[in-house]
This record gives C-alpha cells, structure tokens and sequence, in this order.
C-alpha cells in the first residue's frame, strides 16, 4: 500500500521537485500549505493515513502525535522545531528530523542587511525618496563597531565571517567554543555579561527553548549599552518584545531589528508597531530560492530515509531510532 506523506511546506508543490523525489520512491504526497496559523484540530484533520510529514510551523503536540498512529517520521524544513513536542513524539516512537545549516548563508545575509538598515536609516532613507523629498538621515559605519553574537553556530559563524570583512569587532558566547575558527576571524569567547554590556550590535543565534525563552529581558536590556543595536532572525521567544519595546519607546537602547516573533503573522495592533526606530521583516531571513531548494531536498531526503529504514542524516531524537513505529535497521 502506498504511504502517504503529508506536505504543508508553502514553497513545495505538487510537480516540483521534491514531488517528483517522493514519488519516484513510491510515496503519495498530500498537499496542505500552511497558509495561516494552524489549530491542533487543523492538523488531526490532516493527518489520518498519513505515515510521514514534511512541514513548517504547525503545532504537533503530544494530543496530535497521540492521535496519528500511522504517522512514523516528521521533517521540518527548516532548523527550528520549537511547534513540535519532541519529548511526545519519542514517547510515541516518531522520529523528528531538521534541516540544519541549509539557510544558514541566507539568514547570515539577511542578519547584515539588518544591521546596515539600523547603521545606515535604510528605511527612512528610501521612504524620504519615494515621498518625493530629498532629506538625508546620517548614518553610522559598522567598521570599528563591535558585534556581539549570541550563538556562534553555522549561522552565527557565517554572520561572523562577514562582520569581520567589514572590519568589525567580533565577540561570541557559546558554549561549545572553536579555537580554530575564532583564531582565523579574530572572535574573542566572553561570558554572557560582557557580551551584553560591550556589544555595539548584538545579534541572536540561539535555539528556542524552556532555557533561552526570552533570553533577551527587560534586565538585559537596561544593561545594553544605549547606543547599542539589537538584532533577531532567531527565534521570536528568545526575546521578551513587550520589554524591547518599552526600551525603544524609553530610548534604553537606540534599535532592534526583528525577523522574527513570539506570534507569527504578528497581531494588528502590537505593541511592536509604530516605532520608527525598530526595523521589521516577516520571517523571511531564510527566504531564498537556494535556501528552499535546499531545505526541501534534505527535508524530503531525511524523510524518505526514515521510511526506508535507514535513518535521517540529520535527526533530532536520535534516540527513538531503536524504539521507532517501524524496524528501523542500522545505518
């Protein structure tokens, strides 16, 4: 019997290439972009007959894993899988996959775009044009600044290599440091307090989890430097926005940049909203034709090996390999 895979992706479609992966190896692929926030009862809709799912954002729970018994294998296209209940879908023998690093060039990119937006009043800049007058906002240079990362991973490691050909100023906190490569880009590892206080642009690369969720508080904030610049294409919970934005109404620091956020699409009426020296983008930091190439080729990949029995090149619970719905045999 032909397994279904359900696909809610936005960017993968019936015909593509991913489709035609999935089903050269004999898999059914079911289509339900995910155009709007999903509910549990959306997705348990969606999921009857389904062995397998490629996905964005929705929220598997555990009273979603628990009701899908055929589901065996869930892929995020994408690094982040806070929407999932990972410790549920063990429980419930389901392998969770991601798709580490595949955007990491797109969001390091995106993260520069940033912080040249807040250095160089992009915004104001274009609007000032586009309104026909000729106003110029000065800027400042990132050159000599200093950038401070939190998280110096595969994305975090990519920001760093391009602040350095700015001429940047490079100071990390990670937990797991290299040598090697903060001796070729000139990283200095510090602890939380000095990266905080020292940074001039101080830019996330951190997961979201019940340690880091709002990593960046109304405490932390205040000790920021009050020229200082913070920077998000993270995760939205790692930073408290109700307390960023009381600091950028208060002038505590000078201004954020968000590409990301606690609810996504962001509610009318935010109390983000409204504040000319807060820069903002929908999620779109890993939005790149190559990015998405890559991330749905290696979702689909993760996926197919699963089902295949031969494991995912990149999964999440290891662990659940040897207890999985299926013989899983080993790689």
């Amino acid at each position: 019997m032909t397994q279904k895979i359900l696909v809610t992706s936005i960017f993968l479609h019936p015909g593509g290439e991913v489709d035609a992966l999935l089903r050269s190896e004999g898999f059914e692929p079911v289509y339900a972009p995910a155009l709007q926030k999903r509910t549990e009862d959306d997705l348990l809709a969606l999921l009857d007959g389904v062995s397998g799912a490629i996905i964005a954002n929705e929220p598997f729970t555990d009273r979603v894993l628990a009701a899908a018994p055929e589901l065996k294998v869930i892929s995020r296209t994408g690094v982040g899988f806070d929407s999932i209940d990972v410790a549920a879908a063990t429980r419930h023998g389901i392998v969770v996959c991601n798709t580490p690093n595949v955007n990491r060039y797109a969001v390091a990119e995106w993260t520069l775009a940033m912080m040249l937006g807040c250095a160089r009043h992009t915004a104001k800049n274009w609007a000032e044009m586009n309104a026909g007058g000729f106003k110029r906002y000065e800027g400042t240079e990132l050159h000599g600044k200093t950038l401070g990362l939190a998280g110096l991973g595969g994305i975090g490691k990519e920001v760093a290599k391009r602040a350095h050909a700015f001429g940047m100023t490079l100071l990390a906190y990670e937990e797991y440091r290299d040598a090697e490569f903060a001796a070729q880009y000139g990283v200095t590892y510090v602890d939380l307090d000095a990266l905080i206080e020292q940074s001039d642009y101080l830019s996330l690369h951190i997961p979201l989890n019940a340690n880091t969720r709002h990593f960046i508080n109304a405490e932390r904030l205040q000790r920021m430097k009050p020229s200082a610049c913070l920077i998000n294409t993270a995760r939205g919970g790692v930073v408290d926005t109700v307390a960023l934005a009381d600091a950028l109404r208060q002038g505590t620091i000078a201004a954020a940049a968000l590409d990301v956020f606690e609810e996504e699409p962001l509610p009318a009426g935010s109390h983000l909203h409204g504040l000319d020296n807060l820069l903002m983008s929908p999620h779109v930091g890993g939005v790149t034709t190559e990015a998405r190439d890559n991330s749905g080729r290696r979702a689909a990949e993760n996926l197919i090996r699963t089902l295949k029995g031969e494991g995912p090149v990149t999964p999440v619970n290891p662990d659940v390999l040897s207890t999985a719905r299926f013989a899983l045999s080993a790689p």
